[in-house]
C-alpha cells in the first residue's frame, strides 16, 4: 500500500510542475525581445504613462517558486490523497492475514469507493461462510466423538471381557453386539447424509413422484411395530399430482417422520397421515397424538442430536438425527420447514408442502414440515 500513495504523490505533484512549466514558457515567450509590449521602446524602457511591470527575472523568480511550491503541495496531496484510498485495502489485507491465522471472526469496515464497499461486503460474506463452515465442522467433530463413545465403549467392554474368560460370547451377548455395530451403521451413514445436506452437496435425482404411492409404502413397513406397540396408523390422503422429488429422498423423510411419531406416541394412540393440493401446492401432514412438545423444545426440535425426552436411551430413541435429516432434506429440495404442537400431552404435526408438478416440466419445490 506503500507504493500506491507514493505513486500517487509523485503523479499529482508532476502533473502540478508541468502545468506551471508550461506557464513558464509560455511567459517567457511572451516577454521575448520580438514580443515587446506596445508601450515600450526600443531600449526596452516603459513608455511614461504606462504602468511598470515586472521584469524577466521577477517573473522567472516568481514561476520557479510557484514549481517548486507546486511539487511539494503535490507531493503532500498524494501522499493523503493515497493513504485515503489505500486506508480500505490495508484494512482488507490485514484482515485476510487475520483469516489466514484463523481467526475467522474477523470482520472489515466497508468506507471507501463502491467498488471497495462491494469488496469489503463480499470479503465480510465470504469470512461469515467461513466460520458457518468451521462452526459447523467442530460441531460435527464434537457431535460424532460424542455418539460413537457409547456404542464403541460397549463394544469394546464386551469384547475385552470375552478375550479375559470373564465370559463366554453366548447368542444373546452376540446380539447385543451386533445391535451396538448397526446403531454405529445407522449413526454413520445418517451423520453423512446430514454432512451432505448441510453442505448443498447431497444428490437428489429428482422425478415425477406420486406421494400417495410412497405415504402406502411408507406405511405398510412400520405397520408391524405399530401393532405391537398399540398405535393405529391412518391414511386420510386424498389423490394427489406428482411432485418433482428424489423418491428414495422423500420415502426416508416420511420414514423418520412416522418413526418417530411412533416413538412419540403411547398405547392406544392414533398417527394420522392426510394430503390435500390447493393453489399448485401439495401439502402433507402427519399428526400423532403422542407427548407434544413445549414451546421451548419447538426451536431445538430439529437440531442434532437433541431429544424432547432426555430419559430415553440412544438405542430406544434413536440416534438423534432424524428430524434434523428430514429438515436438510426438505431444505435440500428448496423448502422451509416449521414445527407445531399445542403443547404436553397434545402431540404434534408434522407438515410437508411442495409445488405440484407435471411430468414435462420440475419446477422448485417449497417445503414445509410442522412438528
Amino acid at each position: 500500500m506503500n507504493r500506491l500513495w507514493i505513486q500517487l504523490s509523485l503523479m499529482i505533484g508532476g502533473v502540478l510542475f508541468f502545468v506551471f512549466f508550461m506557464q513558464f514558457l509560455a511567459i517567457t515567450f511572451e516577454r521575448s525581445p520580438q514580443n515587446v509590449p506596445a508601450g515600450a521602446n526600443a531600449t526596452g524602457l516603459q513608455a511614461p504613462g504606462v504602468d511598470e511591470e515586472p521584469d524577466q527575472a521577477e517573473i522567472t523568480r516568481r514561476l520557479i517558486n510557484f514549481m517548486v511550491l507546486s511539487l511539494v503541495v503535490g507531493l503532500a496531496a498524494g501522499v493523503v490523497i493515497g493513504r485515503v484510498v489505500s486506508a480500505p485495502m490495508t484494512d482488507l489485507a490485514r484482515a485476510a492475514q487475520h483469516i489466514g491465522a484463523g481467526n475467522l471472526d474477523t470482520r472489515v469496515q466497508a468506507r471507501g469507493s463502491r467498488e471497495m464497499v462491494q469488496l469489503a461486503d463480499t470479503f465480510n460474506k465470504m469470512a461469515a461462510d467461513l466460520q458457518h463452515a468451521e462452526t459447523l465442522r467442530s460441531n460435527l467433530m464434537a457431535d460424532v466423538s460424542h455418539e460413537l463413545r457409547t456404542p464403541l465403549t460397549v463394544l469394546e467392554g464386551n469384547l475385552r471381557a470375552a478375550l479375559d474368560h470373564v465370559y463366554a460370547l453366548d447368542e444373546a451377548e452376540i446380539a447385543n453386539l451386533y445391535g451396538q455395530t448397526r446403531h454405529l451403521m445407522r449413526l454413520v451413514n445418517d451423520l453423512r447424509d446430514l454432512s451432505l445436506a448441510e453442505t448443498h452437496q447431497l444428490p437428489l435425482e429428482r422425478q415425477p413422484t406420486e406421494l400417495n404411492a410412497l405415504v402406502i409404502e411408507t406405511m405398510q413397513a412400520l405397520e408391524p411395530l405399530a401393532v405391537e406397540k398399540g398405535v393405529q396408523l391412518a391414511d386420510q390422503t386424498a389423490r394427489l399430482s406428482p411432485v418433482m422429488v428424489d423418491p428414495i429422498r422423500m420415502r426416508q423423510v416420511l420414514f423418520n417422520l412416522l418413526f418417530n411419531a411412533l416413538r412419540h406416541t403411547p398405547t392406544g394412540g392414533k398417527i394420522t397421515v392426510g394430503a390435500a393440493e390447493r393453489g399448485g401446492k401439495v401439502r402433507l401432514v402427519v399428526q400423532d397424538s403422542g407427548e407434544g412438545l413445549e414451546p421451548e423444545q419447538l426451536a431445538a426440535v430439529f437440531d442434532r442430536f437433541y431429544r424432547a425426552d432426555r430419559s430415553r436411551s440412544r438405542e430406544s430413541g434413536g440416534t438423534g438425527l432424524g428430524l434434523a435429516i428430514v429438515k436438510a432434506i426438505v431444505e435440500a429440495h428448496g423448502g422451509r420447514i416449521e414445527v407445531h404442537s399445542d403443547g404436553k400431552g397434545r402431540g404434534c404435526q408434522f407438515a410437508i408442502e411442495l409445488s405440484a408438478s407435471s411430468a414435462a416440466s420440475p419446477p422448485a419445490a417449497a417445503v414445509s414440515a410442522t412438528s
